[in-house]
């Protein structure tokens, strides 16, 4: 299954069989206090800098969120994703809990971006399937639904097919339904991670979608956080994960060391790439 985004011109094909694709996680404002003064100030250079440095460091795709406490996102979030348009030329995942910001940004986005997010409660299926195919964007649904978060893999499997089911009868195509399966916690739950990777491994063998996953979720609260993520992310991988939703600078080597490990880089090629990047 390929799911392909569009930026201006460059294209990024994300492939339930081949190489891993990040989407860079960094312009967000949660716990980026120098963000949210620069956003709410209309200035737009500290993000732009966030943006540079994650496609140096192994971005694929930029998420795009402007969440803090009184924005007005639905004019934020398009003047963010113009001004990002202009400098680069990288698909974007515009990151809103709000359907009307969502809508906005596409509106001016051009290429094809992904949507982050939606899932299985009617309201958002109803708000935010007609707004993906009106503007040809990709769709992240959430394996979650009007009932909240289930435990059971088997639960959360079908979450996701009833999105794909709703998305292809909205006319969205399958292979523009990615999944998330909800990475939580480990320290709040033992099981945690083991009802993630089996939810992934049911996704992946029969759906066949692509599957995205905020990196660090599961190591919240704990010690060391970079070491569990990241025995996390290659499990994760190995199980069918195939665009994390990450920061680039902690998670690029990684993936392509499981990539490489996996058979998806030939005599080693991106994986030789990146340390040589990195070294200059």
């Amino acid at each position: 299954m390929i799911t392909i985004l569009k930026g201006k011109t460059a294209e990024v094909n994300i492939d339930s069989g081949g190489p891993v694709v990040i989407i860079g996680e960094c312009i967000n404002p949660t716990r980026r206090k120098k963000l949210v003064v620069s956003l709410q100030e209309h200035d737009f250079t500290y993000l732009l800098e966030l943006a540079e440095a994650q496609i140096r460091s192994g971005a694929d795709i930029l998420d795009v969120n402007v969440g803090f406490p009184g924005v007005d996102d639905v004019s934020l979030l398009p003047e963010v994703v113009l001004a990002l348009r202009d400098q680069f030329d990288i698909p974007l995942c515009i990151d809103s809990p709000n359907p009307k910001a969502i809508e906005a940004a596409l509106k001016v986005a051009g290429g094809k971006c992904l949507i982050n997010s939606v899932n299985g409660e009617e309201r958002s299926l109803n708000a935010l399937l007609p707004v993906a195919k009106e503007y040809g964007a990709a769709i992240i649904g959430l394996c979650m639904d009007d009932d909240g978060i289930t435990h059971d893999p088997h639960k959360r499997f079908a979450i996701a097919e009833k999105i794909l089911e709703r998305a292809m009868m909205a006319g969205i195509k399958q292979e523009d339904v990615i999944i998330d399966p909800l990475a939580m916690a480990v320290s709040a739950d033992p099981s945690a991670c083991l009802v993630t990777l089996a939810t992934i491994k049911l996704i992946h063998d029969k759906l066949g979608l692509n599957i995205t996953q905020g990196a660090s979720n599961i190591s919240f609260g704990l010690p060391n956080r970079e070491v569990l993520n990241s025995a996390f992310m290659v499990l994760a991988i190995l199980n069918g994960l195939t665009c994390p939703i990450a920061n680039p600078e902690k998670i690029t080597s990684i993936v392509r060391a499981a990539d490489l490990i996996l058979g998806r880089d030939d005599y080693a090629v991106r994986f030789v790439e990146h340390f040589q990047s990195e070294s200059n």
